[in-house]
């Protein structure tokens, strides 16, 4: 051991959080803050904490990443998502463990050759990472992360689980959501516009549904989901492949309908549907004024750049976590739901999506450093024991509720 050293490669807004977490912890020694934003000329000036070392990195480097990965006990990734995979390669050859927030593959994919190519160079890492004895602890944030932990506690209150809806989302309160597309950002807006582009896998009677990319903010895609912690209901629609965590979580046979799902304020829906069908969130470029421009990108460009899009001091966003599961344990038709559901600190001033995902990977890398994460290889949420991750959680102000009761038969979300 080198004196739990960590290195977070990343300082965007989760970042923040993550690194403000670690460094409440008294056991963990230095850490080496990462990041292309840093000013060659001593960054450290920022950081009042002796243990911070900054450090101005290009991801794209691989002799400068693994030169920092060596100095490392574990590593925590959280760069742009296309940057996952490549993070997790180079820990396995540093030999060192790593915890990111996003999936390994690219959950955007839409060319099934390049993600059965993907899913053979994830399972040889998974192989390669399990003989150095190492762990790469994936999909450790909120959405993935949260929703797979909550999903897995909620299905173990069942015997046969035959519906199972999953909502992940973040957003803001109602009195924040007052500019033309009632959302605020609170991570990267390429990141938001590429998840509103992307294909997913619905099951229905049994029998798994494609939606196209373009699609998943058609009305026949999107359903309304009620709470009580808000006057209006939410829209629903699916964001993900379902039917691939249908069968991690060994359902598939008995699952009879299943999603997983964003929630947004009423109207979005309709502003994003004609927006992916004009193709403005499209990644491929087009000549402008001879140019070569992603509109994607120009998307991003533009809502990012205007104040209206972003939190003011006194607004709050929301992070919800919700699993709904439905069928029989001991014979008896039962529903289980566990929610999260987390409000910005405004004392803090870290919003909900800082807290769920900069924290929990926090969590992580230090649950590793105590060996408490025993799994090697590739690893998932569901290998962290769950009291003692809703224990520290709790600490920091994140809970999670229950309720089951009679199953009513319907399998609706």
């Amino acid at each position: 051991m080198k004196g739990n050293v960590v290195l977070q490669l990343g300082y965007g807004m989760q970042g923040k959080a993550c690194l403000a977490d670690l460094l409440k912890s008294k056991t963990i020694g230095n850490v080496i803050v990462a990041d292309a934003s840093f000013e060659e000329e001593d960054p450290s000036a920022r950081f009042k904490d002796p243990r911070v070392v900054p450090v101005k990195l290009d991801a794209r480097d691989e002799k400068a990443v693994l030169d920092l990965m060596r100095q490392a006990d574990v590593v925590i990734e959280l760069l742009p998502g296309q940057f996952a995979l490549k993070m997790a390669k180079l820990a396995v050859k540093a030999k060192v463990s790593l915890v990111s927030a996003m999936y390994l593959f690219n959950p955007g994919e839409q060319d099934m050759a390049k993600r059965a190519a993907e899913a053979e160079a994830i399972a040889s890492l998974h192989e390669e990472a399990e003989s150095v004895g190492i762990t790469i602890l994936e999909e450790f944030g909120m959405d993935p992360g949260m929703d797979i932990v909550l999903g897995r506690r909620a299905l173990d209150e069942l015997d046969e689980t035959k519906a199972f809806h999953s909502y992940g989302a973040g957003f803001p309160e109602p009195k924040a959501s007052h500019n033309p597309i009632r959302y605020k950002f609170t991570w990267s807006v390429i990141g938001v516009m590429r998840s509103y582009l992307r294909p997913a896998r619905v099951i229905k009677g049994g029998c798994a549904i494609d939606i196209a990319a373009d699609a998943m903010f058609d009305e026949e895609n999107m359903h309304m989901l009620n709470l009580p912690e808000f006057d209006s209901p939410l829209e629903c629609f699916a964001n993900g492949d379902s039917e691939l965590f249908a069968r991690a979580f060994g359902i598939r046979d008995t699952i009879s309908s299943m999603g997983r799902y964003i929630c947004r304020w009423p109207g979005t829906g309709a502003f994003w549907r004609v927006m992916a069908k004009c193709g403005f969130l499209s990644p491929d470029p087009i000549s402008v004024c001879g140019a070569k421009v992603a509109p994607d990108a120009f998307c991003a460009a533009l809502f990012g750049s205007q104040r209206q899009f972003w939190y003011e001091d006194d607004e709050r966003d929301v992070a919800l976590i919700r699993s709904d599961v439905r069928g029989y344990k001991d014979g008896r038709p039962l529903r289980a739901v566990f929610q999260i559901t987390d409000l910005r600190d405004l004392d803090s001033k870290f919003t909900a999506m800082q807290r769920t995902v900069g924290f929990p990977v926090s969590i992580g890398a230090q649950m590793i450093l105590s060996g408490e994460v025993k799994k090697k290889g590739i690893a998932g949420p569901t290998c962290v024991p769950f009291d003692r991750y809703m224990e520290e959680l709790k600490k920091r102000g994140i809970t999670f509720t229950k309720h089951v009761e009679e199953w009513d038969g319907n399998e609706l979300p």
